[in-house]
Parts: C-alpha cells; structure tokens; sequence
C-alpha cells in the first residue's frame, strides 16, 4: 500500500487512543503520521458518551493512567473552551453503602451526599466535578492539534503491521477492537455500548450510578445536548439501535430526572467498546521494527487516553 516515508512512529488507529498518542508523539518532537480505516468521527469514540473516570478496565497503572488524564484534560479545558472539554460538577450515587472508590477522593470538590441528596432507590453517593468530552468536537480538536504539529491522517487498511515495515522506524497500535485481529489477540472482546441522545432539557450537572451489569444509568449534559446512559453487553456485536433498551434507558434517567422523560430524542448512538482482561500498553516488535500496543481500554478509553500516550512515548525513548 502506498504509506507516507521518513516517519519516526507510524500510529495505526484514529480513535482517542491513536490520535492521543499521535499528538503526545508529535508535539514531542517525533515525525508521525496516523493511518486508519476510519477517520476520527467514525469511529466507536465518536459515539461515547463520555465522563472520566476508570470504567470497565483493568491493569495495574491504571490509576496512574487515569489522574495524568485528568490533570491534562483540565488544563484543556481551561485552555481552550472550543475543545469540547467541560469540567462539570454532579452527583454519583449507589444502591448499596459500599462508599466511593479510593481514585474518586482525590477529585476536585468530592464530598460524601447526605441522604437528602440522593435519588430514590440509592443509599450512598458523592458529588465531585470531572471532566466531561464531547466527542464530535474533542476529537476534531485533536485532529487539529495533530495538523498544527505536522502530521496527518492517512484513511487506509491493512491486514497485518508487516504491511507498513518501511514506513516509519516505529509503529504504535491503537486499533481497538480490530487488534483481535491484527496482533491475533484473542482476549479482545466487545462489550457493546448504546446511549440515547436528547435536547437539553435545562441540565447542568452529570449523574451516574456505580453500577455493574448491563444496565447501566447515567446522564452527561453536554450544552444543547444530554447523552443519556447506557449498557454493557460482552459479546454483542449489533450496532443498530435496540429500541426496547433506549425505551428503558430514557425511563433509568427519568427516574433520577423527570425532565429526561419528555426530552426530545435526538439520535441513538451504539459503539463496541474494546474490552480486555488487562489493559495491553507494552513493546513488541515485528520483523525487527520496534511495535507498541496501546489497546483494550475497555470502557476508558477517554479517561486513559493521555497517560497511556505518555506511557508510549516513554517506551519509545526509552
């Protein structure tokens, strides 16, 4: 295939995770370029919903992953208020009194509720403010920032990293889902994801259950417009609208907001989150071109992506 030469790193994958790093790598100094099946708004990070926060993923660094995210997602989002990047006060909130996880103490403004604050049917819940990223606008940000420091997205496929040996002195691999495939990574499965979008009823702050299962409640305002949430089905792969779980995701958020209930439907959004057993962030090679994995983010995707890009950067200076 016809690939751009002369590259320092060639990143496969322009999802949040590939154009992170690619712009991690660029603003470093390092010549990148970004080949992808699909360009950035379509692919499954286009759809998210999406608040930080460790979701629906696991590895040993992922707290450390998670707070470097976050620090850089607040300095964008004093930075440049076009980035689609909010940081926004709300609630979470649990069925049981099994208190907030250790990473949630360490946000800005966290405190516990009192049981006055919380929904009807939970019996703990904290307040703190996170950053919250639409998704459309932050991943055309970082199209932009990527332009600015010299490099480009080129839309292409390949059937294995041997492909594009030659083209760069090293290749990083961002490609979600599809590393099942090329790094013949069986422990990839797709947890699929659906969320309802709707007009802006007047909501200015999240809400979300610490929840696990499939069922999942929770509501992201992003300006004119609140994502509603959600579910988690290992091992599903249909990505057209489930009108039977949109009916009943619109009736979890109504219960916590009654305005959510006579919101008017905007679209359905459905996406395959790249779930793994464990996070896959280290070295490979492939015939003898220096190959770094960054995939199975699981459901933080977002809330990782920063760190995970430095942690590629180190590995390639290293």
């Amino acid at each position: 295939m016809d690939t751009a030469t002369g590259l320092d790193v060639m990143v496969i994958g322009a999802g949040v995770s590939g154009l992170t790093t690619a712009v991690q790598l660029a603003e470093s100094g390092h010549h990148v370029g970004v080949l992808a099946e699909r360009p950035p708004d379509r692919t499954t990070s286009a759809v998210a919903g999406a608040s930080w926060g460790p979701y629906m993923v696991n590895d040993p660094r992922v707290l450390r992953w998670s707070e470097e995210s976050r620090l850089t997602f607040e300095e964008i989002a004093k930075d440049d208020p076009s980035s689609g990047v909010r940081l926004t006060p709300g609630l979470e909130a649990a069925a049981d009194d099994s208190g907030p996880p250790g990473w949630a103490r360490g946000v800005r403004d966290f405190r516990h509720c009192t049981p006055d604050e919380l929904p009807a049917g939970y019996t703990s819940g904290w307040r703190y403010t996170i950053p919250l990223v639409d998704m459309p606008r932050y991943l055309g940000y970082l199209r932009q920032r990527l332009e600015r420091a010299g490099a480009a997205i080129t839309i292409g496929r390949i059937d294995g990293f041997a492909d594009v040996v030659g083209a760069a002195r090293a290749i990083v691999n961002c490609t979600g889902l599809a590393a099942r495939v090329l790094a013949g990574d069986d422990a990839v499965y797709p947890t699929r994801g659906q969320l309802v979008e709707v007009e802006n009823p007047g909501i200015t702050e999240f809400f979300q259950d610490n929840a696990e299962g499939e069922d999942l409640t929770y509501f992201l305002p992003h300006g004119n417009y609140v994502v509603l949430g959600g579910s988690a089905i290992p091992g599903a792969v249909d990505l057209a609208p489930n009108p039977t779980s949109a009916t009943e995701i619109i009736a979890r958020c109504a219960a916590v907001e009654p305005r959510l209930g006579s919101a008017r439907v905007l679209r359905h959004r459905v996406g395959l989150r790249p779930a793994r057993p464990e996070v896959r962030v280290e070295r490979d090679a492939v015939r003898g071109v220096p190959l770094i994995h960054n995939y199975g983010h699981g459901g933080a995707g977002v809330t990782l992506s920063w760190g995970c890009a430095d942690e590629v950067r180190r590995m390639l200076v290293d």
